[in-house]
């Protein structure tokens, strides 16, 4: 299969990903068989992609370990509330969190490292308050 360039979490830099499927990545899963990931070969870490739009092979964000992947998972416990419940529209959230971060933009699938992750949490955590959303 093809390579690209892509953030690896666990290298830390960029490496040349392998598009390979999700029964390579998940070979206890027929149901994922058909999905595209990207995987580093050099450390056996993952990302998977925008399988359901006009580019499908496109990544989700950088690949992460499986430590960065789970804090991401816990970001989105709490962050998803809020715009599901019409707190907030999407958009204008991930605005706010890029405001409070004092970053240009921010999306989940961008977060490097555990530190960043923790960064992301308090202020996904203080909106979720702010909203009224138990985080």
């Amino acid at each position: 299969m093809s390579g690209r360039m892509i953030f690896c979490t666990g290298c830390n830099e960029d490496v040349g990903a392998r598009l390979t499927n999700g029964a390579e990545i998940y070979p206890h899963r027929q149901d994922l068989a058909h999905l595209p990931f990207w995987k580093c070969d050099a450390c056996g870490n993952f990302v998977g992609c925008h399988h359901k739009t006009k580019r499908p092979t496109e990544p989700l964000g950088c690949i992460p370990t499986p430590e960065i992947k789970a804090a991401r998972k816990h970001i989105h416990r709490i962050l998803d509330p809020i715009w599901k419940r019409k707190k907030m529209e999407r958009r204008a959230l991930y605005v706010e969190i890029a405001n409070r971060m004092g970053i240009a933009s921010y999306h989940t699938a961008d977060i490097k490292s555990v530190e960043a992750a923790r960064a992301a949490y308090k202020v996904v955590a203080e909106i979720a308050r702010e909203q009224g959303v138990t985080p």
